[in-house]
């Protein structure tokens, strides 16, 4: 499905790369990537990384805390069991320091993924962060 989707994605990421933006999947703790066996958000990312000609680096932001599950919880709920949740992976440092980023995702409910490795991109030094996401969660009216 990555394939199928990355070309959409990369069409409405195009306004937000610039030639030095590296991408970047959100990261899955490692006992849920065992769980699952793949990382649908690297697949993503490295498929827009190679529609658009951008370096894509899979290992930039690393889980650095098991959490549960964020089903069920609010919006308030979620930033507060994502914090300090993922950090930037300190061998990659180098080579996302001064750069624009690109973060993508699969789906996104609150935003508090998204601004969980913002927070941890913005510790790196990079010059600026977007998002992407296949999905949006519709809110409650």
């Amino acid at each position: 499905m990555a394939r199928g989707v990355a070309g959409v994605m990369a069409q409405t990421a195009r306004e937000l790369l610039t030639p030095e933006t590296v991408v970047v999947p959100v990261p899955l703790h490692w006992r849920r990537l065992a769980m699952r066996q793949y990382n649908q958000a690297a697949l993503l990312a490295r498929e827009v990384a190679h529609k658009t000609g951008h370096l894509c680096i899979p290992d930039a932001l690393v889980r650095t805390g098991r959490h549960d599950s964020l089903d069920g919880l609010g919006r308030a709920e979620r930033f507060a069991a994502l914090e300090g949740a993922i950090s930037a992976n300190p061998s990659r440092a180098a080579l996302i320091q001064g750069k624009p980023v690109l973060i993508v995702d699969d789906v996104m409910t609150s935003g508090a993924t998204f601004a969980a490795c913002t927070q941890a991109l913005k510790t790196s030094q990079v010059r600026e962060v977007s998002v992407l996401t296949l999905a949006r969660v519709a809110q409650a009216p």
